[in-house]
This record gives C-alpha cells, structure tokens and sequence, in this order.
C-alpha cells in the first residue's frame, strides 16, 4: 500500500475497525492510554524486557538505549513510547518518518533535543535515505554533520548532540535497512492481543469512561476487535452510544451484539469491506484463484486498499490464501458466510491442490 496515497490512508481510518487512528481516536486515547508499565496491560514478554532496560538505564543514571517497537497498527508503540519517558522522567518529541523528508529537517529536530529526552520517530521507516543517514551517526555517535554551501566549495561542520533516545515505531520492521536496525539497543515486536487481555482493556476504558459494562459485553466486545486494543476501545464507544439511547446504559452481550450489528462488523470482527471482498471472491469467481485487480473492481475499491486494509486479518483468520495463481477462499470462508462451496472444491481436489501450488 502506498501510504502516500491519502485516500487509502482514509479508507483505513474511516473504518470502525480500521487500526489507524482518527482525530476523535487521537483525543480519546491520549485519556486512555496507561501512563506506567503496571497499567499496561498485554505484552508481557516485552514490558518485562524493557522494565529491565529502563530499570538499569536509571541505576547507572544514563539515558536509556535506542528502542525499536514493530507490529501492525493500534498495538500500543506510541504508548510505550509516552511510557519510556514517563519512566526515565524525561521530556518528549514525537514526529514521523514522513515528516522528515530532508536531512536539514532531522537536524533542526536533533540539534534543539535536551539531554536524556525521548525522541519518538513513527513509521520510521519512512524516513528519506538521506535523513537516515544522517541518523546512524546521531543515534551511534551523538553528534551530526551540518553540510554548509554546495559543491566543492561545501564544508562539514560537526554539530555535538546531548544524550538523548531513539525509539521508532514501525509497522513494517523488514523494510528498515540492517545498518539502521542495528544500532537499537532493544528491539520488540507487539504481537496481537488475546480475547482475556482485550476484556481487562475493555473494562479499564470503560471504568475510565464511566461506562457500565458486565463480563458477557466485554467478551462480545473483545471477540469483535481484531487482537487490536484501539479497535477495542473504539468498539466499545460505539456501544456505548447504542445502550445510552437504544437501552438502559448497561452493556451487556445482547446489547453489544445488536449495536455492532447496526455497524456492520460481525462475530469475527469483519466489517463491510472484509465481508465484500469475500462474498465476490466466493460468489462471483466460485472461490478463486482470481487476481488482486480483478477482485478489486469487483469490490469497487482500489487494489491496494484490498491488498493493504482488507487482506491482511483475512489471511490471519484463515479465510483467504495468497497463492501464485491468485486469491482463493478457505473452507472456513465459505462455513462463515454460510455458503457451500462448489463440488470441485468440496471434494477436496481444487482448493487443495491450490494450496499446493
């Protein structure tokens, strides 16, 4: 997906179960985020590899080493990253890999950094090559080299940077180049969230929200969100607008249930995209293989918004394969959608050798 596309990166916004964020996600969770790594709730291989790395970075009275945080989008990066320099009690810049197109543009940010703060660079692999360039002795060395004048009449001049910490957030970790990779004292990656941690995230949200919620409503809810703490909490605001005015306040399964039903995201977590790319794989090409461009325009949407917003949960719940000769629906697509799939594919003969190829 070209993320320089604005209309793809809306698509994925304006989805209640998109992971990226939208300005009214943006405000709400800046209120729910957890401000110390005993509130954070999930992830608990790395908060404990990090409580360490944060721990002894204060016991020595140094700032803390480079931090990389990948995974898909919602997971808690910029959480973490509000937590690190809550924890080392340090101040905190926070921009991103497509902001800084030009060296001059990471050096003005690198040269007004005070002495142990956090610098938090988002997407950071998005960042121009020259400007990354320019990190690697920042993030090494401390220090930058201002370029003055051009051509050969150009000087260096070397700028002395304070100690400060990196810690970039990307979605995707192989597109970071090795030399840049390397110089992160801890690496992390955020995997997905279980049904029992979203529930205790669902029900801290709701006791800071001032919602009533009982158990059965929290696990609808969890069981809705895709692994994805965001999409959890935004689910959760969209039924608590549906019980305030269509019931009595409480969230409860059935209250859940019927509100996410008004918004066309399903027991699975799949919304209206997801749904339409399944129904036109399974009942217009019988269940593939059909190409990425076709199944596009059958859906009406663009190609990468298919590849890049809808495929990927439908791969990871198993609903939909990549194969070289194209798309093909699983046999849990066709249970899901209640359908029964061609006597070709049932038979075990054309889905499975599919899978083989």
């Amino acid at each position: 997906m070209n993320w320089d596309d604005t209309t793809d990166a809306e698509a994925a916004a304006e989805r209640l179960v998109g992971a990226a964020a939208d300005g009214e996600d943006q405000a709400v969770e800046a209120a729910l985020r957890p401000k110390d790594l005993g509130e954070f709730i999930g992830q608990e291989k790395v908060r404990e590899q990090l409580d360490l790395v944060l721990r002894a970075a204060r016991a020595r009275g140094a700032t803390a080493d480079h931090v990389l945080l990948s995974g898909a989008p919602g997971l808690g990066k910029t959480t973490l990253s509000m937590i690190i320099a809550a924890e080392m009690a340090a101040p905190i810049r926070i921009t991103s890999g497509p902001a800084i197109q030009h060296a001059g543009d990471l050096a003005a940010i690198l040269s007004s950094l005070q002495e142990g703060e956090v610098l938090f660079l988002d997407e950071i692999h998005r960042m121009s090559r020259p400007a990354e360039e320019m990190l690697y002795m920042a993030m090494e060395d401390f220090r930058v080299d201002v370029i003055v004048g051009k051509g050969p009449g150009a000087t260096a001049i070397p700028l002395e940077l304070p100690p400060f910490t990196l810690v970039g957030a990307t979605t995707r970790a192989g597109l970071l180049p090795p030399p840049l990779r390397d110089r992160f004292g801890f690496t992390a990656h955020m995997e997905f969230y279980g049904p029992a941690e979203l529930e205790r995230v669902i029900h801290r949200s709701a006791g800071l929200l001032d919602v009533e919620i009982d158990p059965t409503g929290a696990a609808e809810i969890a069981g809705r969100s895709r692994g994805t703490p965001r999409i959890a909490n935004r689910l959760l605001r969209r039924v608590r607008d549906y019980a305030q005015v269509k019931a009595d306040g409480l969230i409860t399964q059935e209250i859940a249930a019927a509100a996410l039903a008004v918004y066309e995201v399903d027991a699975r977590g799949l919304d209206r995209l997801d749904r339409g790319v399944l129904e036109a794989l399974l009942k217009l090409f019988g269940g593939g293989p059909v190409g990425l461009s076709t199944l596009a325009v059958a859906v009406g949407e663009e190609r990468e918004t298919v590849e890049e917003v809808a495929e990927p949960f439908l791969v990871r719940e198993g609903l939909l394969a990549r194969t070289p000769r194209g798309r093909v629906a699983t046999p849990a697509a066709w249970a899901h959608l209640g359908l029964t799939p061609p006597r070709s594919q049932s038979s075990g003969n054309g889905q499975q050798d599919l899978f083989g190829a």
